[in-house]
């Protein structure tokens, strides 16, 4: 029998990723379901009669009805104590995760639907860009490719060794986060980061934060002025077993996410196995000869599915100007 998760492309790999991810830490929050409806049968209303598999806040596996079930949207404003209980959830990380991304060099055109998506989903100006695209080209006899960027989430971070106040740190499930509300603004995370990872807020952002919205880590909303940003892996959405934005939002299947501990990473319709992949598609780590051993690897951009050309066509002059001078790096 072919092996299951060598590739699955039948639809159901987002909930494959929630079961592999999510209910092993109890990431989806059951605040939707009413008491009532479970109690007292035919009294209350109609639901779908499709049964889902959760744990409970106890640990215990429970089956709700998936209409009786509401997703957590990050913390709320309830108490002093729920928040601040969040924040050391937040600094310990997810247990016994370790998270990865792997990147297809061959099936990336440009398209920025990751970089809209992270921007949308961060509240991010448009001029802040946590995933950032670069045209790279490796050599002068070679062909130029699209190179997409998020911080590499390093198992050795030069940026959290550098910052005086702890404000940058690591986590156990690998995540490397920001938390703003210690952040000083001294910028010695940027100069410690060799892959200018990292942005800076001059300025409080011009866009709207939802009424009553907590400051969440997690998210790094809201930024604010004097105080650095960056990529975070989406780790609210890994708290509720789901994919990060960029992965979701990008059209070519270009970003793989998973748990180098299951061996399993998926784009949203195809799970590979993490090692398979690396040894058959020869993955790497970008500049893996500074030390800092990057979460992100990279196949690299053999057989490619699309012309580097077509990654200019639908963008504004701005984007365009950024690829002018391109040559080998």
């Amino acid at each position: 029998m072919k092996d299951e998760a060598e590739n699955v492309s039948d639809g159901s790999s987002r909930r494959n990723f929630l079961k592999k991810v999510g209910v092993g830490v109890g990431a989806i929050s059951v605040t939707g379901i009413v008491g009532s409806s479970l109690l007292k049968g035919n009294e209350a209303k109609a639901k779908s009669g499709k049964l889902v598999k959760l744990l409970s806040p106890e640990g215990k596996l429970v089956e709700v009805d998936q209409d009786d079930i509401k997703s957590a949207k990050g913390i709320q404003p309830a108490d002093n104590e729920t928040v601040e209980q969040h924040k050391l959830e937040a600094r310990a990380g997810l247990p016994n995760r370790k998270f990865a991304m792997v990147i297809d060099l061959a099936r990336c055109k440009n398209a920025r639907k990751c970089v809209e998506a992270c921007q949308e989903g961060h509240l991010l100006p448009k001029d802040h860009e946590w995933m950032r695209l670069y045209l790279l080209q490796d050599d002068s006899t070679t062909s130029k490719y699209w190179f997409p960027r998020p911080c590499f989430h390093c198992d050795k971070p030069m940026c959290v060794s550098v910052c005086p106040v702890g404000a940058t740190y690591k986590r156990a499930d690998g995540i490397v986060l920001i938390d703003n509300q210690r952040c000083i603004g001294c910028k010695f995370c940027m100069t410690g980061c060799p892959f200018s990872a990292r942005v800076f807020n001059w300025k409080d952002p011009e866009v709207k934060v939802p009424e009553g919205h907590v400051y969440d880590p997690e998210t790094n909303i809201p930024a604010t002025e004097g105080t650095v940003g960056k990529c975070v892996f989406c780790a609210d959405k890994l708290r509720l077993g789901e994919l990060p934005r960029c992965v979701s939002a990008c059209p070519m299947g270009v970003i793989y996410f998973g748990d180098i501990l299951e061996d399993t990473v998926t784009n949203g319709n195809e799970t590979e196995r993490f090692s398979k992949l690396m040894t058959d598609r020869a993955g790497y780590r970008y500049r893996e000869e500074l030390g800092t051993l990057p979460s992100v690897y990279y196949l690299p951009p053999t057989q490619r599915m699309f012309p580097v050309e077509s990654g200019l066509e639908d963008t504004d002059k701005s984007i365009k100007d950024r690829y002018k001078k391109v040559g080998p790096r």
